[in-house]
């Protein structure tokens, strides 16, 4: 009676997760932008996810014609505003920024404005006032977390002791991602996460922590790993081989992003299941910009997401992301 009670709740819990997301729908990709001059800051080049990204967007922009200012800010908000600045200096017709933390962006974004630049928020987020920035487009962070631990709860029927790898402390990935996940396991009694430590979604620091907590905890303990990018938890199973345990089985693995690093881990049996976080925001956000510019209302939150992945379908998909 109890495992029935239980299934019927795992199957609610992964409808509420599914349906309690914003589904979003990736927008069609157009040409238009042909002569603009766009700035875009990134965060840096931190994980596999964030390099892809960066092509994806420089290969749309020359697709469309845009001229495209590539500004590599290594994880450091300091540069990034030097790099806006730098843009405002140049009165281009846009910026992108894809901020490293949330807190800090009103006086540069308002230097924008005051110099009548849209400024487009890609993937993480800002806690500006909205009225300074044009859009936000993203993936939902929240919902991410909320199908990592829907997953997780079905695969060890609500019962399952928790190391969490976090993102960057500050990020609204990292913090975001948290609050979807724990929403989700609060539901289950026997669900807990009983280390969190932070590897700044970098595959050495993943790696790293992993040693750390396998020699603080007893492995046996550790049902599975929750990591908020892909890239920390390959890290994480090198340090769980190294440590003579068997990663995708003695320890389950679960995290977000998709990469093609991550498919070929599932291919190994190394890892469980990854939630995507869909690089292919440059075409939402140049039309975004094209449209304003044409004096079109632009939405303040445009979502792009994506789904969960497993190893019945990773050679598939290994091999459609590494063309």
């Amino acid at each position: 009676m109890r495992h029935r009670a239980v299934k019927g709740l795992l199957f609610s819990v992964i409808l509420w997760a599914l349906l309690s997301g914003t589904i979003g729908v990736m927008h069609a990709q157009g040409d238009e932008g042909r002569g603009l001059t766009i700035g875009f800051s990134q965060v840096g080049s931190e994980s596999d996810w964030r390099t892809a990204f960066t092509e994806i967007t420089r290969a749309e922009a020359e697709r469309r014609g845009i001229n495209l200012l590539f500004s590599n800010a290594e994880n450091s908000q300091e540069a990034q505003i030097a790099a806006i600045r730098s843009f405002i200096e140049q009165q281009i017709d846009a910026i992108i920024l894809a901020p490293v933390i949330e807190t800090g962006w009103a006086q540069i974004l308002q230097e924008a404005q005051t110099a009548g630049i849209p400024v487009v928020i890609i993937d993480r987020n800002v806690t500006a006032d909205e009225s300074l920035y044009l859009t936000r487009v993203s993936s939902d962070f929240v919902f991410e977390g909320r199908l990592a631990a829907a997953w997780l709860a079905q695969a060890t029927s609500g019962s399952c002791k928790i190391v969490e790898l976090e993102g960057t402390v500050g990020s609204s990935a990292a913090r975001d991602r948290q609050i979807g996940f724990n929403e989700v396991i609060a539901l289950f009694p026997e669900m807990q996460i009983i280390v969190s430590q932070t590897g700044d979604f970098r595959r050495p620091m993943g790696k790293a922590v992993m040693e750390s907590i396998l020699h603080t905890e007893d492995p046996s303990e550790i049902c599975a790993v929750w990591s908020h990018n892909d890239d920390m938890a390959i890290g994480a199973i090198e340090a769980i081989k190294e440590a003579g345990l068997d990663p995708g089985n003695d320890i389950l693995i679960v995290s977000v992003d998709a990469i093609p690093d991550i498919f070929k881990a599932m291919m190994d049996g190394d890892t469980n299941a990854t939630v995507e976080l869909n690089p292919y925001m440059d075409g939402p956000d140049f039309d975004a910009i094209v449209a304003h510019l044409n004096g079109e209302p632009i939405p303040k939150w445009i979502p792009v997401m994506g789904g969960i992945y497993f190893p019945d379908t990773a050679a598939e998909e290994y091999a459609i992301r590494v063309r």
